[in-house]
């Protein structure tokens, strides 16, 4: 056991991440150089699309979210079966929903188009885009149950490992198709939906070979026919709040974006490039905020509770400290970054206002994703839906349309109603993980089980 406990330490559940989601990043950042070299149109209906495509996946994610929780529980209990039966449910009904998912995308891109307000002049290229990568939508499902599972398995790096051959393989895939080099066809906006869907497809193929292999018993081809009923309620137990928090995040995205889509075409352009800049500032936070949610969960699981509760506040102080750093050296350096996207004046303009405002951001960012995932770590995931139902949409989805569209402020007004919301989300999730309310009905619960193996009831 003490080399499963090894496995579930913040640094070793936290470093192979931070590698992950910096690839993940940089491949978003040559993306979207790439495609501004087509036009700062196909930059605003990639960012616009990608928004959308975030939304629906929450869909799936309710499930590998809730999954992933209870297979880092059930792995500190010592339940290697009910893990494994968990990760494969994930797999398999996240698979579905993908299915689902790619074809609506695929016969309906002109419809949805048109339903979130996108600009006219954009309909040929989001028809594009919105139909070949959203009908590969079941891939990206298939990869985040997979990849989730072996997460919360301990195992991050096998993620990790293969994020780098993709990304590598991505960026190969998009420069030839995009651009016609390396013997390839010149396709543009369409070379980039082909090399999403083949890269989608190889990462599908090598997490399946890892997850065979992520638990005591090997799976079979057979298992996937499994279902458990039981455990499948545990998922939407944990799941749905988890679904529907995430989807109150995604959707105000969404909907601000739509927002950007009214205000013109370089509000839009400069937003997208502003959250590739961005994504170099949390990235690190990030990392340590989902590998401190496997760890909680996994102390949880075994009713170390005290553990988990430091742990939280360990990774919100490291994570702090490295955001703060980067936002810093982006402001510095921003306008010279967003020279590479593009060389339109008042697109460069808007972008630099928002990184003087991403000083503020970021801390608060840190501190949602902190103490929200510790939260959703011990199963407290109403919680957090809650705040999310709240604050997202009053502050960041209402308030933004009201000061950005009604009262003129712009981008800068949209800006900082998503500022106000992070504040007010984070200090609340402080709150509740300081009161300590699972953590000390769980350590009530382990009282009487301590000779047993049972996990900590604990009601949500």
């Amino acid at each position: 056991m003490k080399s499963l406990d090894r496995k579930f330490t913040l640094w070793a559940l936290a470093w192979p991440v931070f590698i992950e989601v910096l690839l993940q990043t940089m491949l978003g950042t040559v993306d979207t150089i790439m495609v501004s070299r087509i036009s700062d149109d196909a930059v605003a209906v990639v960012g616009f699309s990608n928004q959308l495509f975030n939304a629906l996946t929450t869909l799936f994610m309710t499930i590998a979210g809730g999954a992933g929780i209870l297979i880092a529980q059930r792995l500190g209990s010592k339940r290697q079966e009910d893990a494994r039966t968990l990760a494969i449910m994930a797999v398999t009904v996240s698979t579905m929903i993908g299915l689902v998912i790619s074809v609506l995308l695929f016969t309906q891109s002109r419809s949805i188009a048109e339903l979130l307000n996108l600009s006219e002049d954009l309909w040929p290229l989001s028809d594009t885009y919105i139909s070949y990568v959203g009908g590969g939508m079941f891939l990206a499902a298939m990869t985040a149950a997979l990849s989730t599972s072996i997460r919360n398995t301990g195992n991050t790096r096998g993620p990790m490992y293969t994020g780098i051959i993709i990304n590598l393989l991505h960026i190969v895939l998009n420069y030839g198709l995009i651009f016609g080099k390396m013997g390839l066809p010149e396709w543009g906006l369409t070379g980039v939906t082909v090399s999403d869907n083949a890269c989608r497809l190889l990462s599908v193929v090598i997490l399946l070979y890892m997850f065979r292999h992520s638990f005591e018993r090997t799976i079979r081809l057979r298992d996937y026919l499994r279902f458990d009923s039981k455990l499948f309620k545990e998922i939407l137990r944990i799941g749905w709040p988890l679904g529907i928090n995430m989807s109150c995040w995604v959707f105000s995205q969404l909907a601000i974006y739509s927002f950007l889509a009214m205000l013109g075409p370089k509000e839009l352009a400069a937003r997208t490039y502003m959250n590739t800049l961005e994504s170099f500032c949390f990235m690190l936070g990030y990392a340590f905020a989902l590998a401190v949610q496997i760890r909680i969960a996994y102390l949880f699981g075994e009713s170390r509770t005290k553990e988990a509760y430091s742990a939280a506040y360990r990774a919100m102080g490291l994570g702090l400290l490295l955001v703060m750093a980067n936002a810093l050296l982006l402001y510095l350096s921003g306008r010279q970054m967003l020279g590479f996207f593009t060389s339109d004046p008042e697109i460069v303009s808007m972008g630099v206002s928002l990184l003087g405002l991403n000083l503020l951001l970021q801390p608060a960012k840190m501190l949602n994703m902190a103490l929200g995932n510790a939260l959703n770590a011990v199963g407290d995931t109403r919680f957090t839906m809650y705040i999310s139902l709240g604050s997202l949409g009053l502050i960041a989805t209402f308030c933004s349309y009201w000061f950005g569209i009604e009262l003129g402020w712009g981008l800068i007004g949209i800006y900082c109603c998503m500022i106000a919301d992070e504040y007010v989300r984070g200090a609340l999730s402080l709150w509740r993980w300081r009161g300590k309310k699972y953590l000390n009905k769980a350590e009530c619960a382990s009282i009487p089980a301590k000779t047993g193996n049972s996990l900590p009831s604990v009601s949500v």
